[in-house]
């Protein structure tokens, strides 16, 4: 059953506009597939004269990987703890901006790892059949104060 922007906001922190997705597809343990078209949104927060890079696909890709973490607590009747992008490693961008692809973006993320306090991903970011992004992003536990 599909997941919509209102529920995903409660799976991150990222509030408004900074919540990139817009809907989750499908998801596993292991694997999350998400879509968005807010890379066409000319409110989006990501935007630098009026234009969105490419480099913020990973933005895309760190979010579902958020939510997946979120849904797999919640599944076990836990929420997720804090997290906080660690690294990122092996990316690639196929293209230099994502505001001028007139395709809803397909965001995978894929757990390659996880215990209780860090965990990896493999991301891509789609439209169509056209590869735009990938990259693998790794996230720790946030164990200092708030």
């Amino acid at each position: 059953m599909p997941i919509d922007k209102a529920e995903i906001r409660t799976l991150i922190p990222h509030a408004g506009l900074m919540c990139v997705l817009d809907n989750v597809l499908a998801w596993d343990d292991e694997s999350i597939i998400c879509t968005s078209e807010t890379h066409r949104d000319p409110d989006n927060p990501l935007r630098r004269d009026g234009r969105l890079s490419a480099l913020h696909a990973f933005e895309y890709g760190a979010q579902a990987a958020g939510v997946h973490g979120g849904l797999r607590a919640r599944s076990v009747g836990m929420a997720a703890p804090p997290f906080y992008l660690a690294a990122l490693r092996d990316a690639h961008l196929q293209v230099t901006r994502l505001d001028d692809i007139d395709s809803p973006l397909e965001i995978r993320a894929q757990r390659v790892f996880g215990d209780a306090g860090n965990a990896i991903y493999e991301c891509r970011v789609s439209a169509g059949d056209a590869l735009l992004a990938d990259a693998r992003i790794t996230f720790m536990l946030r164990t200092w104060p708030h």
